[in-house]
């Protein structure tokens, strides 16, 4: 990253339909397994898709939050805090009063408090106005995130939010970086949250057709790059990371985890959901001469791949066209296919399995994958996680209106 101050990611933290701690998430995703099963929050039946990656054995209480405080958050906002509290404390930072106007926040969702505005509508409906909850409004606006978790660990940096759909998260911690590397914050917690899978949200994928339907088998519904992919899967979570200046890191000893050495923006200017191969392919490109590196550095790429048919195609068509014959050299995998699709969250989750990869030198597999798409031919790593020698990883977002973004990660080393 071009920048006055290097960035280094120091902590992290997510909560997740595969686990609610790194190493519970990592471990599951080693193993192949899927957080993918039927709704339990609510009865779906009465709708087409009846399952998602929904967050399990989540206790607010063990984050500090009171009844009170969650009766006043919508669950985005309580994941969001789970997770930042998580990261925060792996990161070992200690807020004084000389520091905290240094260390920002900025944490995005795709659609925010969705769950609560159709939760609030039936009040209005069954029971009038008066009884909407005058927490209403801050408990669904996007950037409440970022503002509890700045309140609750006394945070004066930078308080920002994001919201570019699907490619939310990347761009959280790629702007999030871009602070820090410009001197604006030594310190950022960044990344994004998401509860897609209410009712609402439901019903509104399934109008545009974007969700798969296999009821039946919902671990196998998330397939990315197979032939009987038929639509996404909703998750649910949040992921956080603590980026921080090389030079404050080194000064208080902090565990650097990665480097985040490119970040890549793009939009598309083609439609409004259907992707080009050309916008992705120029995030990629800007991250690779963000980073100052060759294509041929990149050992891996955890792909957006959310399991639709054009989409996976459009995104293998991409990696093709940056980066040539060492598209089939590099391995790419999918773990939307055990988490299913985030939202707002996604990029951040996959930007924290990223940098996982990096420090295991350890890749996470595309389970599902059987029959491959012949039109998506590269190394997804099927099935079974893989070991291998990695310096530098990169992970990918595209979202709805267009956007798109690439983080380029380094090993601590290197």
């Amino acid at each position: 990253m071009h920048q006055k101050h290097r960035v280094a990611v120091t902590g992290m933290g997510v909560i997740s339909p595969v686990g609610n701690t790194i190493d519970t998430a990592w471990q599951n995703l080693l193993a192949g397994r899927s957080g993918i099963a039927r709704i339990r929050a609510y009865d779906p039946s009465p709708y087409q898709t009846q399952f998602a990656g929904e967050v399990r054995d989540f206790s607010p209480e063990a984050y500090g939050l009171t009844s009170k405080d969650t009766r006043h958050m919508d669950l985005f906002i309580q994941y969001g805090v789970a997770a930042a509290q998580q990261a925060f404390q792996d990161s070992g930072l200690v807020v004084t009063e000389e520091n905290a106007a240094r260390i920002g926040v900025l944490i995005g969702s795709g659609i925010g408090g969705l769950s609560t505005i159709d939760t609030t509508r039936d009040v209005i409906h069954n029971q009038g106005t008066r009884r909407v909850s005058p927490y209403f409004i801050p408990s669904v606006l996007i950037n409440m995130v970022a503002g509890h978790v700045a309140i609750r660990h006394g945070l004066k940096g930078p308080n920002l939010a994001v919201s570019t759909a699907c490619t939310t998260g990347t761009h959280a911690i790629g702007l999030a970086a871009r602070l820090i590397a410009s001197g604006d914050a030594d310190v950022m917690l960044a990344g994004g949250a998401e509860y897609g899978s209410s009712a609402m949200s439901v019903i509104g994928f399934n109008a545009a057709r974007a969700l798969s339907t296999r009821n039946d088998a919902p671990e196998l519904a998330s397939r990315p790059f197979d032939r009987e992919r038929d639509g996404f899967v909703i998750g649910d979570g949040s992921a956080i990371m603590v980026l921080e200046s090389e030079a404050s890191a080194r000064k208080r000893g902090a565990r650097i985890y990665a480097y985040l050495s490119g970040f890549g923006m793009s939009g598309d200017a083609y439609h409004v959901t259907q992707p080009s191969a050309e916008g992705p392919a120029q995030a990629m490109r800007t991250a690779l001469a963000d980073a100052q590196l060759t294509p041929e550095d990149i050992g891996y790429i955890n792909a957006h791949a959310t399991s639709t048919n054009v989409g996976d195609i459009n995104e293998t068509a991409a990696i093709k066209q940056v980066f040539k014959e060492h598209a089939h050299r590099l391995a790419v995998s999918a773990t939307k296919s055990m988490t299913g699709h985030l939202l707002g969250a996604a990029g951040a989750i996959e930007a924290v399995f990223t940098v996982l990869s990096l420090c295991h030198q350890t890749i996470p597999p595309t389970i599902n994958l059987e029959n491959p798409d012949p039109l998506c031919d590269l190394d997804y790593v099927p099935n079974v996680a893989r070991q291998q020698p990695l310096t530098a990883c990169l992970s990918n977002s595209f979202g709805f209106g267009g956007t798109n973004g690439s983080l380029i990660f380094t090993r601590a080393d290197s």
